[in-house]
């Protein structure tokens, strides 16, 4: 199963493990969506925890499935919306683990989370442009300052877990091998809470944020639906598949 959940101790647990990059297809972004929301309901979960097991933490979306079968955007695109906003709209806090790899989609599940925990390995990338497509720029104006997610967006560059740490996008950092202890034992502070008192705190602070993240990357996959349908990006994505790197448009 390219994701698996448990509960245990108050945490309901997600762990993506989907060989070989934790990239998931229309189908998998659409049930991840599903587990969070059943979780955050549960009375006995108090806190979710999203973690992965293997090379990194999500290489975002199945570039192979995009170019093979383009006409599922729409499905992809409503997955990728959906799980993000079950993150943020959960009804008890959502706790990221992350190492090495955080990618598209990747960035979209750290940026609707409430708390962030990274390995020192990890670096956080958006290569949308590269690869053609859109989104993610509202989640991680969530975690970075304006004009270091441009630079991070027109670039493709890298922001690593140092630099996130620096900038307050993430609560710690902490060696790769000791990531998921670490993580178990932040969010069984945040599980040792009432959990009513939770529910009521995470409504509250989302309701003071500044501007609506769901509303932005709603707007964002606009223009992703418009740059999918150009002749460049399906090139970039016959271009990757083909050789693992993306044509420059």
């Amino acid at each position: 199963m390219p994701i698996r959940t448990n509960i245990a101790d108050r945490i309901g647990e997600i762990i993506l493990d989907h060989p070989p990059v934790n990239a998931l297809d229309s189908q998998g972004w659409n049930e991840l969506a599903g587990h969070v929301e059943r979780l955050g309901r549960d009375p006995e979960v108090r806190c979710v925890l999203i973690r992965a097991e293997g090379r990194g933490f999500c290489g975002g979306v199945d570039i192979k499935e995009m170019q093979a079968h383009p006409e599922r955007i729409v499905a992809l695109n409503r997955g990728n919306y959906l799980t993000f906003r079950a993150i943020r709209g959960c009804e008890v806090p959502v706790v990221t683990a992350v190492h090495n790899f955080v990618i598209g989609g990747g960035i979209g599940i750290c940026g609707a989370s409430d708390v962030v925990l990274a390995a020192d390995n990890a670096y956080f990338s958006l290569p949308e442009v590269d690869r053609g497509a859109m989104g993610g720029a509202s989640h991680l104006q969530r975690m970075f300052p304006l004009q270091k997610v441009r630079a991070a967006f027109f670039t493709g560059g890298r922001i690593p877990a140092a630099e996130a740490y620096r900038l307050g996008a993430v609560e710690a950092v902490h060696p790769a091998e000791r990531l998921a202890d670490e993580a178990r034992a932040f969010a069984a502070i945040i599980a040792s809470k009432s959990r009513r008192a939770l529910v009521l705190a995470k409504e509250a602070l989302n309701g003071i944020e500044p501007r609506d993240v769901d509303h932005g990357y709603r707007f964002e996959q606009g223009f992703t639906l418009e740059m999918y349908m150009h002749e460049d990006s399906q090139r970039s994505r016959d271009e990757f598949v083909a050789t693992g790197t993306t044509a420059k448009f």
